[in-house]
């Protein structure tokens, strides 16, 4: 009996303890949401707290020439619960905007699973990005509705309508952001790609608050406490960016008509120097109320003008990489600078030659001459000098020795250290990738001899392309291409484990690619200079034409890749527009004007010519 009521007792004390914990969550959960939004409401009775928008940031090019600017922009708030007597035939009148639109925004603002943050008691969006003339009316007949302002914004204007890949654009804030970030409120902007999104913080600023006093009607009185409690907007971070904005708008003037791209770095300092990516757009139609439907109409052009070709797009090399072959070649013992190889031209097996030289051929006229049989011959030697064949350790061993190598020139890897917003990494083929087509014993040099010639299974950018010309012209090491032109990346220098004196072996064969070469009606006159062509093959059309090049011969100012898609020859387009280009680098105007003209009045694919339309 005695443990029957302490039984009792226990279900009775345990009930007490539930009913106090009850109460405890009902006065928290009223103290934190019922009387929280009861003190919204008695604040916003007496204040209104006006955001302050923080003008953004300035663009400036390497040499100090403005790109990117503010302009002044409008909002139209609406306080909900001041709306009273609203005339909305007049307020439709004064914006311009027909009565089923006001009710479709009035909808959306109510509707809290689209518009979480909804209260009557603050200012909600009605219309953003409104220019002068847009808001001009309502601003006169601003005395005529209760509970709507005009919130002072500001908009992107551009200087040029060049660089729109790397610039990148503003964009409304999505539910994700302002979850991730509580800087951000519904309908702020911020940068959504380019180095607008990557140096976001710096340029955005800081925003600052009004507080004005209302009367017991809800009027403006002023300022509270005679702004003692406001805070001061602080105006974003102005950038320079590495580019040359003249060297840009050539780069896009020449491949106007063409699909492609072009990549210039400054060797010494890792500095991107231009980034043409074709077709493109003008960044100011993404600016404002246009840029919904503008960027719908780049989504659905098939021609993908929203995609950076030249830190994107993946191809084979094809001959581009042989000078990268042979720096790693001789590294790794393969072959030597007086090594000598057949070739029988097209008769060649198992890759025959495309052009016409004589036989044998040394290092120095296998690139001068690009011939294919030297390449593959050299790549066998280079993974077969340890052994041969599917049961040799060895031969698997030499061709992951070899594949680090050429990882270290930035092939098939990103440049993680760079401030480049989207980047593709391309492939180069791993054991496991063959191990997994062709068994562990399944392959040998002849089973992945396209990749001697840069073909196969390997992919690059022309970024890591261009990259790689800055590790020849540096005589073994990189600076990861970057864009900010202030922020110092010295420290952020990669070597690469071939030894000095074969990078002036085969910047002496690059010469010869442009003194009589495949290359030779392209040398920039009085100035020496490096360079190799290269015609991939591509399944899907005409071959890709690509060149690689860097002048002056001795202490290179300019490394650059070009590449023409669907055109043929690396000699017919891409070397005579890389040509054109360092051309105009190094002496700031253009000579050959004829061939200028041709360049940049040939077009080979209209549908790279006008995006918009």
């Amino acid at each position: 009996m005695i443990n029957d009521i302490f039984q009792n007792r226990r279900y009775v004390i345990v009930t007490a303890i539930l009913i106090v914990v009850a109460i405890f969550g009902l006065r928290l959960i009223s103290l934190q949401i019922i009387e929280g939004k009861y003190k919204e409401g008695a604040d916003s009775n007496a204040f209104l707290r006006k955001t302050q928008y923080p003008p953004r940031g300035l663009i400036y090019d390497r040499n100090g020439e403005l790109l990117v600017y503010n302009k002044p922009a409008y909002d139209v708030m609406l306080i909900m619960r001041e709306l009273k007597n609203m005339d909305t035939a007049s307020f439709c009148s004064d914006l311009r905007i027909t009565e089923e639109y006001f009710l479709q925004q009035m909808a959306a603002i109510k509707d809290t699973k689209k518009n979480r943050g909804y209260s009557s008691y603050t200012p909600q969006i009605f219309m953003t990005q409104l220019n002068e003339v847009d808001i001009a009316q309502i601003k006169q007949n601003i005395y005529k509705y209760n509970g709507v302002y005009i919130q002072n914004r500001t908009l992107r204007e551009y200087v040029f309508s060049s660089a729109a890949h790397l610039l990148g654009s503003i964009g409304e804030v999505s539910r994700s952001d302002i979850e991730k970030n509580p800087y951000y409120k519904q309908g702020d902007y911020s940068g959504r790609d380019g180095v607008e999104y990557t140096y976001e913080k710096d340029l955005r600023g800081e925003k600052g608050e009004e507080i004005l006093l209302r009367d017991a009607k809800g009027r403006i009185k002023g300022k509270y406490e005679d702004g003692k409690f406001d805070v001061s907007a602080k105006a974003g971070k102005n950038l320079t960016l590495t580019i040359d904005i003249e060297l840009q708008r050539l780069g896009e003037k020449l491949m106007a008509g063409k699909m492609g791209s072009v990549v210039a770095i400054e060797p010494k300092t890792g500095e991107i120097l231009c980034l043409v990516s074709n077709p493109s757009f003008d960044p100011s139609s993404l600016v404002g109320r246009q840029r919904s439907e503008y960027y719908s109409k780049l989504i659905a052009n098939p021609n993908k003008p929203l995609y950076n070709r030249a830190t994107q797009a993946q191809y084979s090399p094809g001959s581009t990489f042989k000078v990268v072959q042979a720096l790693v070649e001789l590294q790794m013992g393969g072959i030597t600078p007086k090594t000598l190889f057949s070739c029988y031209g097209v008769a060649s097996q198992p890759i025959k030659c495309t052009h016409s030289h004589g036989s044998p051929v040394s290092l120095l006229s296998a690139i001068e001459q690009s011939c294919n049989p030297y390449f593959w011959q050299a790549f066998r030697n280079t993974l077969e000098k340890d052994g041969y064949g599917q049961n040799n350790v060895n031969f698997k061993k030499s061709y992951e020795q070899w594949k680090e190598h050429i990882n270290q020139f930035g092939f098939g890897v990103r440049f993680d250290d760079s401030d480049l917003y989207e980047q593709s990494k391309g492939f180069i083929p791993s054991q496991s990738y063959y191990n997994k087509y062709y068994g562990e014993k399944g392959w040998i040099a002849l089973t992945i001899r396209s990749l001697s010639i840069g073909q196969g299974e390997v992919l690059v950018t022309p970024l890591q392309l261009c990259n790689a010309i800055a590790v020849i012209a540096n005589s073994g090491y990189y600076i990861s291409p970057h864009i900010n032109h202030a922020d110092s990346m010295k420290t952020h220098i990669h070597k690469v484990d071939v030894e000095k004196e074969y990078f002036s072996i085969v910047r002496e064969g690059m010469q010869r690619v442009m003194e009589r070469g495949t290359a030779r009606h392209y040398k920039i006159p009085n100035i020496a200079m490096g360079g190799k062509t290269g015609t991939v093959q591509n399944n899907h059309g005409k071959d890709h034409a690509v060149f690689e090049g860097f002048a002056p011969l001795e202490e290179p100012k300019i490394c650059i890749v070009a590449l023409v898609e669907n055109s043929g020859y690396g000699a017919t387009w891409a070397a005579p527009i890389a040509s054109l280009i360092m051309e105009y680098y190094l002496n700031r105007k253009i000579e050959r004007t004829d061939l200028y003209n041709r360049m940049s009045n040939t077009v080979l694919n209209k549908s790279a010519i006008n995006i918009a339309e």
